[in-house]
């Protein structure tokens, strides 16, 4: 699952990290490599949390969508790949059915790698995404 991430640098400091779909998640550090690095870690750290408060991955934006945002201007937007099943606990092994042509497009869109953690990250987006309509319908009832 990747997170963009917002790398910024102020006169006589290091570079500061802003994780705008995660509120709350900053980093830091004194070279970009090292900004990246530490926001990789960062990120790992606060989905941990809310995977182990049983609290949902909040819906991520795309990077289009953070470029209009004028709060991230004059700085550099990125990704961090995040391997959820490092940080989501023990992993169960189940048995899917798949329609042939289905699981062909999956396997073209991740070129024939991780069909699991594409499952995966395409089930949280869809409930981060149903969350967000369900919270919208609740408020305007």
């Amino acid at each position: 699952m990747q997170f963009p991430i917002f790398i910024h640098k102020d006169e006589n400091s290091d570079y500061g990290v802003i994780i705008p779909d995660l509120p709350g998640c900053f980093s830091a550090g004194s070279t970009i490599e090292e900004a990246i690095q530490n926001a990789h870690e960062a990120v790992e750290c606060h989905l941990e949390g809310l995977l182990l408060d049983n609290e949902p991955i909040p819906f991520k934006k795309t990077v289009e969508q953070h470029l209009e945002n004028p709060d991230f201007q004059g700085g550099v937007l990125a990704l961090v790949d995040i391997d959820l099943s490092k940080i989501s606990g023990k992993t169960i092994r189940i048995n899917i059915s798949i329609p042939e042509r289905f699981l062909k497009q999956i396997d073209e869109y991740t070129h024939g790698g991780n069909r699991s953690g594409f499952l995966v990250d395409a089930a949280m987006s869809y409930m981060a995404q149903h969350r967000i309509q369900k919270n919208a319908k609740q408020k305007s009832a």
